[in-house]
């Protein structure tokens, strides 16, 4: 063996352990700097929320007592209940429910229908009319509030939950990110479908979108909280308190009793913690469908 071969080998465990040192470094100034950051930005982030659970679960007296008391003491559920009690909430959360499903399904449909042409078809025009449809995003909703109002006043959906759901029926940013999804399917999967004689809706319905169930379970969280806080739309197209959605409602809650936090703060957990579940249920689909639509 040369001496110039002996050396090499005898300096690849020294390169080795000087990655591993690096590597060793890195890793400790990761712990040392950018946890702390993120546990500091979960802090601020659960602070809201946990001081308005603290809140919801106090009695009158402790929610002024000074010092503040984070930890209530005792804890007590009567705020919920009396909640109940004052308004008729189930009714309420029914309102909202039909109209979350309604506007979440109408919405899934349209942008699934809109993103899949613009992202796998070919025709004249086709990124004239993407680009034109993304620079809307720039205005914000409530400059198109009173054209809404107008239009759902002409087609006679003024106090319906329809005229409530329809200007939300199709989101640009939903079709965005659905059609980037659409760009990262393999072509070959539609090829397949081709050859096997299926038509452009059964490749559309049967191939494409079950591939891209993530971007889809993304879509369906960010519409579910939208509708499911809508509160100024709904109080300007339904005239009927009675068909108030959940958030409407207690938006109703905070005039009548302005100064009564607890219960204000227990009626605002109530309507969260849909939100909350079916974030925690669909997580891993939403995070997969974030990142598809980014590579797209």
């Amino acid at each position: 063996m040369s001496e110039t071969s002996t050396a090499v080998t005898a300096s690849a465990p020294a390169a080795r352990g000087y990655r591993s040192k690096k590597t060793s470094a890195r890793k400790v100034l990761q712990a040392v700097i950018v946890y702390p950051l993120l546990l500091l930005a979960t802090c601020l982030t659960l602070g809201p929320f946990l001081w308005l659970l603290s809140t919801a679960l106090k009695n009158g007296d402790n929610v002024y007592a000074y010092p503040p008391q984070f930890i209530p003491n005792p804890i007590t559920f009567q705020n919920f209940i009396d909640v109940f009690n004052i308004m008729p909430l189930w009714h309420y959360i029914g309102n909202t429910v039909y109209m979350t499903v309604m506007g979440v399904g109408l919405n899934l449909l349209l942008c699934t229908m809109t993103a899949y042409p613009l992202a796998r078809l070919r025709f004249p025009g086709r990124n004239i009319i993407f680009f034109a449809m993304v620079s809307t995003m720039i205005l914000p909703n409530a400059a198109g509030m009173i054209v809404n109002f107008l239009t759902i006043k002409w087609l006679g959906l003024y106090n319906s939950m329809f005229g409530v759901v329809l200007p939300s029926a199709i989101s640009i940013f939903n079709v965005f990110l659905l059609r980037q999804a659409f760009i990262t399917v393999p072509k070959d999967m539609e090829h397949s479908g081709r050859i096997d004689g299926a038509g452009e809706f059964r490749i559309f319905a049967q191939i494409m979108v079950p591939m891209i169930r993530p971007a889809i379970a993304t879509v369906v969280i960010f519409d579910f909280m939208a509708f499911w806080n809508s509160m100024i739309w709904p109080m300007i197209i339904l005239d009927d308190r009675a068909s108030y959605p959940l958030a409407s409602a207690l938006s109703s809650l905070n005039s009548t009793l302005a100064y009564n936090f607890p219960y204000i703060a227990a009626g605002v957990i109530i309507s969260v913690i849909p939100i909350i579940t079916i974030f925690l249920i669909m997580q891993k689909q939403f995070i997969n469908g974030m990142v598809g639509a980014v590579k797209g």
